[in-house]
């Protein structure tokens, strides 16, 4: 092999080893997937828990189908994404990031009035929430 042939060889096996050694971030902490995963919770937490309110099913299945593509694009496996989605201690930290998020919009979730209200006004906005209900 000659010189340069060595050292570009060289530089590409270093190039390679640094990209591989560099640690992902657990899934939890990747936002783009982890906040549009808190919207997606709570919408179907509406829809099992306020009797007029329905899920649109197709497309909250399209979308976390597009959440797991993009998760698979930034290089997490499909074992890395059920090991996060599957994970009863995510789905609690999820619970609790659910009733931070709407306590810091005035909602208590344990109030099922003001709750079922709270999805209503998201379906009407046409939010990330919302977008995935409907009102019945």
């Amino acid at each position: 092999m000659t010189p340069v042939k060595t050292s570009i060889a060289l530089a590409l096996t270093a190039t390679f080893m640094a990209t591989s050694a560099v640690a992902k971030p657990p899934l939890r902490d990747v936002p783009e997937i982890d906040d549009a995963l808190l919207m997606v919770a709570i919408a179907d937490d509406l829809r099992k828990n306020c009797d007029d309110i329905d899920a649109r099913m197709i497309k909250a299945l399209t979308h976390i189908q597009g959440l797991k593509s993009k998760a698979r694009s930034l290089g997490y496996s499909d074992e890395e994404i059920k090991a996060y989605t599957g994970s009863k201690d995510e789905q609690k930290r999820m619970r609790a990031r659910g009733e931070e998020y709407l306590a810091e919009r005035g909602v208590d979730r344990k109030n099922d009035a003001a709750y079922c209200t709270f999805g209503k006004q998201e379906i009407a906005k046409g939010s990330q929430i919302g977008v995935l209900l409907k009102a019945r």
